[in-house]
């Protein structure tokens, strides 16, 4: 299959088109510079020079090819981002011809005990709120899109994992805690996630959303008690996390939120890491 990727170089992207190459893909990854493009060609791929947000230039670009996977996530407008390629993919594919595999992400969800791709999608934090109006637009369009929605993405040292692990102590030592570090964050290993959007790409049959959780929700402060050390955790307000690091990013990450990813499970994918804790330790022993 004939597949144009975006953010092939990121965390996510990478990943994704290792295991589109593995799995038989070509693979047109878009990049922005040299540096990308060598990187990109380094793994296998073909590069492609792009503005994303150039919807005319993106349309053209998916004239000749079978599938759209968008997995960029700029760190600023990513919002606009999101709705010009999106209206690229709809020119391109509204005719029925090709895929799109469109990234989004657990916190569309809100909180929730057990969070499912047909649950409501009318509690999602400022963050992120912009995604679900683009996401049900194109859904409703004639395009065969897919929404992967990857929980908490941890693996190779990298991901929000940093954020609870490296975060500042008190002046007694203790690690403090986003919130007070109950909330359950759903995890997935970027190896894993990897592998589905590969098994959402490849589906004849048209999925809509499909959730990417390892289905063991794990609180926070669990997994700073991996890494605190004698000194030990130290809760803080939610008003302090926001404080510390911004209102919108903080709401998301005071979510309370678990799943199961069982549409994942039907698709024939399973996890096969053993979840953040024991990578946590893995890393730890390695070290």
């Amino acid at each position: 299959m004939e597949t144009l990727l975006t953010g092939g170089t990121g965390y996510i992207g990478s990943a994704v088109l290792d295991a589109l190459v593995e799995a038989g893909h070509h693979v047109r990854a878009v990049v922005r510079d040299e540096r990308g493009a060598a990187a990109v060609v380094a793994r296998g791929a073909t590069a492609l020079r792009l503005d994303l947000f150039d919807a005319d230039a993106t349309a053209a670009a998916l004239a000749d090819v079978d599938a759209l996977v968008h997995a960029a996530a700029p760190a600023q407008r990513a919002d606009e981002l999101n709705a010009a390629v999106l209206e690229a993919a709809v020119r391109a594919f509204g005719d029925g011809r090709g895929r799109v595999v469109l990234t989004s992400g657990i916190w569309i969800r809100g909180e929730g005990d057990d969070l499912v791709e047909e649950g409501p999608l009318d509690a999602a934090p400022e963050l992120v709120a912009w995604r679900v109006p683009l996401e049900e637009r194109l859904l409703a369009s004639s395009v065969d899109a897919r929404i992967v929605e990857p929980g908490v993405v941890y693996g190779h040292g990298r991901g929000l994992v940093g954020l609870i692990t490296d975060a500042p102590r008190t002046e007694e030592g203790a690690l403090r805690l986003i919130g007070d570090g109950t909330q359950r964050w759903t995890w997935v290993h970027v190896d894993d996630l990897a592998r589905l959007y590969v098994a959402v790409l490849e589906r004849d049959e048209p999925v809509r959303r499909v959730i990417a959780s390892d289905g063991a929700p794990t609180a926070v402060r669990d997994i700073a008690a991996v890494v605190a050390g004698p000194a030990g955790v130290a809760p803080e307000s939610a008003d302090t996390t926001r404080a510390r690091l911004g209102t919108a990013f903080a709401d998301a990450l005071l979510l309370d939120q678990a799943a199961r990813g069982t549409v994942a499970r039907t698709l024939g994918w399973t996890p096969t890491h053993d979840g953040v804790i024991s990578d946590l330790l893995a890393a730890e022993q390695a070290a």
